[in-house]
């Protein structure tokens, strides 16, 4: 029954369709859509029974009637075309060309939905990579193979980040590069241009596949697009043994797509109106992130969301960050202040850090000045909210050392150019010359020796300890 084509449809609403009388019909099938005017679209099928379907169209439903509106379901779901000529090639939410040139004459067709990895056919994490920036490299390491969101709000510079990341990452003791699969859903016109100029002027837009879903295009295509640009970066890694970097913007417009649907199809809303199975649905984005053992390919994923009202509690960062491994999380107040990147200290969490620091990875004192710079930055937000109560001038000789130590971190440690990328070793020696600011006595998450060493030598801490 496959290609069977019916005329007549029951019902439209918004970006469905609903379609009775049909028969031997799947879930998730590709559907070929004729509106009465010749003009093809298509669409996926999101519910079926018996004899009637559910189907989101791709394409938008205006001009589209119920008397004269042809469906034709195909017998496969959505596929997509992949192969390494995508790389510097710019397509729109369902994997066709956005940027003019023609499209692939020769390229493997893969479901977009993907296949489950057996999590025992998976490698752990392990192998440090490199940002450039310190408050991501020092305290919020990136893994190979994490997923680590950044939780953003609205105005806050998530997008210049991303694109800093994507132009700076690499692996440390490898001179490989990471190719990198971007995916927009909803986004501005602006912002599609900002991230397409900024890998232009860096020189690394011939490494990049972009997958556009701008702001006016049908919602229900930002339901694909990740899954397209996550087909796309499991054939690089998993077939082409690439090292991929897939960054997505803006979760949030995803999850908005995704209750749009829910609410056109009548299914009864969970938390604010969302579906109650957004968890499961972010999971089967988010899951695709990782390594195979054996394999020498990864990917990495840094997906972004915007917190509705900065609330970190909302139901898409807080379903996130049970899904993924941490979280980076901008600050307002730091942006405010005029900081970038506003990475936010103690929120912020990266849970494989870890396993992808200390010797053979980083450098041997990593792990204890990480250590000592979360407790040192956290005593410097009681005496912070202390000092707002009583005065700074009324705290204790060692209060104000960590008041002038909590400034020296954000402005020298947090703080850098949006073009300035920093070794490892530039930034370790960073924080040793913050740490410096505290009494002796108040360093108990560094070693003796490792004291010793930095402060009684006088060397600097690229001489003294070796990668």
């Amino acid at each position: 029954m496959a290609g069977l084509e019916y005329c007549g449809v029951k019902n439209i609403d918004g970006p469905l369709v609903f379609v009775d009388g049909v028969s031997n019909v799947a879930y998730d099938e590709l559907v070929e859509i004729t509106a009465p005017n010749g003009e093809l679209r298509l669409g996926q099928v999101l519910d079926v029974t018996s004899h009637s379907a559910v189907v989101q169209v791709f394409g938008g439903s205006d001009a589209l009637s119920p008397a004269g509106t042809r469906t034709r379901f195909l017998g496969s779901s959505l596929r997509i075309p992949v192969s390494k000529d995508m790389l510097g090639r710019i397509f729109d939410g369902l994997g066709r060309p956005k940027d003019g040139l023609p499209s692939l004459l020769r390229a493997e067709r893969r479901d977009v939905n993907g296949l489950p990895v057996n999590p025992y056919a998976r490698e752990y994490p392990r192998d440090f990579i490199q940002t450039g920036i310190s408050a991501i490299d020092l305290m919020n390491t990136l893994v190979r193979g994490q997923k680590l969101p950044i939780f953003s709000g609205n105005g806050l510079p998530h997008n210049r980040i991303a694109a800093q990341i994507a132009r700076q990452a690499k692996l440390l003791n490898e001179d490989v590069d990471f190719a990198i699969v971007f995916a927009a859903m909803g986004v501005k016109h602006d912002v599609a241009r900002f991230f397409i100029d900024s890998f232009e002027q860096s020189g690394v837009l011939n490494n990049v596949a972009m997958f556009l879903s701008l702001a006016d295009d049908p919602s229900v295509e930002r339901l694909i697009t990740p899954r397209s640009a996550l087909t796309l970066a499991e054939y690089l890694a998993f077939d082409e043994g690439m090292h991929v970097l897939v960054l997505i913007t803006d979760m949030s417009n995803y999850c908005e797509s995704l209750r749009e649907i829910a609410t056109a199809r009548g299914e009864i809303p969970s938390r604010k109106g969302y579906p109650g199975y957004l968890y499961s649905d972010l999971a089967s984005l988010y899951e695709r992130a990782g390594r195979l053992r054996g394999g020498a390919g990864s990917i990495t994923q840094m997906p972004i969301l915007t917190m509705p009202s900065d609330d970190i509690s909302h139901p898409i960062p807080d379903l996130t960050g049970y899904i993924t491994e941490g979280q980076i999380v901008l600050e307002r107040d730091m942006f405010q202040r005029g900081i970038y990147p506003p990475v936010a200290g103690l929120p912020s969490l990266s849970r494989l850090m870890k396993d992808g620091i200390g010797k053979g990875r980083t450098r041997d004192d990593h792990p204890h000045v990480a250590s000592q710079l979360f407790a040192a930055y956290s005593k410097v937000k009681d005496v912070r909210a202390l000092a707002s109560v009583i005065g700074e001038e009324e705290l204790s000789p060692v209060d104000k050392l960590f008041v002038k130590f909590g400034n020296a971190f954000e402005n020298r440690v947090v703080a850098q150019g949006e073009y300035e990328n920093r070794s490892i070793e530039q930034t370790l020696a960073l924080g040793w010359d913050v740490l410096k600011i505290l009494p002796r006595a108040e360093l108990l998450r560094v070693s003796e020796e490792e004291l010793k060493q930095y402060y009684d030598q006088g060397n600097t801490a690229t001489t003294v300890f070796k990668p």
